[in-house]
């Protein structure tokens, strides 16, 4: 209930001052697990929770500024916010949706970090005053998923899984550019990929591909929805989130990236249905490669 207090007040502020990019999608995902997981890996980083999303930002900005939308401008992004991620050693990976985000959109207002920056930097100030005053019950609530939740968000120490990681970026790039739909290239499809194939024996959604599929298609849709019916308004972004919390509990799903789906309709520029069809190619095509991985590569590097 926190999570969704912040994000509704987070919306109210975007819907007051008109700056859309305040409630940026990845926001979600990281307000979800910081509020369930206040003893979690991003819970305990506030100065990386700030700064990465925003070195991702300024990075995806001065790419689309002097690139523009291209699959060099995209492939630059993905792995400039990798590579940030992995010498600030930070655990924040929804920053690279921060990174990808304006050059999918063709952002190029320097308003975009510093919306970033307001948005994660009054997260944190939550977060503090969350745990001043639930100090006691967040102690007791500290379990073993926290710990394995921890794994996932760590930097990767190896790197055999990046070949697959390649070929699912590429396919799904190439797949965009035949089939004229952006969105099969989401933001927080990056996140969720990068996360399932960096941490594949401990990632919560990897053992669960088709539920996660069947997740943001729902998400996407209802996120369609809520905006075709009440607008970019609070009540909308509060009702999408609600909605995405309750599905991926209900499929028993920590995955907070595919809350994040949901926020996009709020800043894409009229959003329709064809925004869930092409999040559900982009995570349906992330799923089959993962599965090969998995049976082949995984399962072979075991009995070994």
């Amino acid at each position: 209930m926190t999570s969704l207090a912040y994000i509704g007040g987070i919306a109210e502020i975007a819907a007051l001052t008109g700056i859309a990019y305040v409630l940026f999608p990845e926001l979600a995902a990281l307000a979800y697990d910081v509020f369930t997981r206040p003893r979690g890996t991003w819970a305990k980083a506030p100065i990386m929770l700030i700064v990465t999303p925003l070195l991702t930002a300024i990075i995806g900005v001065l790419i689309e500024q002097n690139l523009g939308y291209s699959v060099v401008s995209v492939l630059l992004a993905i792995s400039s916010a990798l590579l940030l991620i992995k010498l600030l050693n930070s655990p924040i990976a929804p920053a690279i949706s921060a990174g990808l985000l304006p050059i999918v959109l063709e952002e190029k207002s320097w308003g975009y970090p510093a919306s970033i920056i307001l948005g994660t930097s009054l997260l944190v100030l939550s977060l503090f005053i969350y745990k001043k005053i639930f100090s006691t019950l967040i102690d007791k609530t500290t379990n073993l998923a926290d710990v394995i939740d921890d794994i996932v968000e760590l930097p990767p120490r190896h790197y055999s899984w990046l070949p697959f990681f390649v070929i699912f970026l590429l396919a799904d790039i190439y797949l965009a550019k035949l089939t004229g739909l952006r969105f099969i290239i989401f933001p927080p499809l990056i996140v969720i990929a990068f996360e399932m194939f960096a941490h594949s024996e401990v990632c919560p959604w990897a053992g669960k591909p088709v539920l996660l599929v069947l997740a943001c298609m729902l998400t996407a849709t209802v996120g369609v929805s809520a905006v075709m019916a009440l607008g970019n308004s609070p009540l909308a972004v509060v009702i999408v989130i609600a909605f995405a919390m309750g599905i991926i509990r209900a499929f028993r799903l920590h995955a907070p990236p595919a809350v994040a789906v949901g926020l996009l309709p709020f800043v894409i520029e009229h959003p329709d249905f064809w925004f869930p069809l092409a999040v559900g190619t982009g995570t349906s095509l992330l799923a089959g490669i993962f599965i090969i991985y998995r049976t082949f590569i995984l399962q072979k590097n075991a009995q070994v």
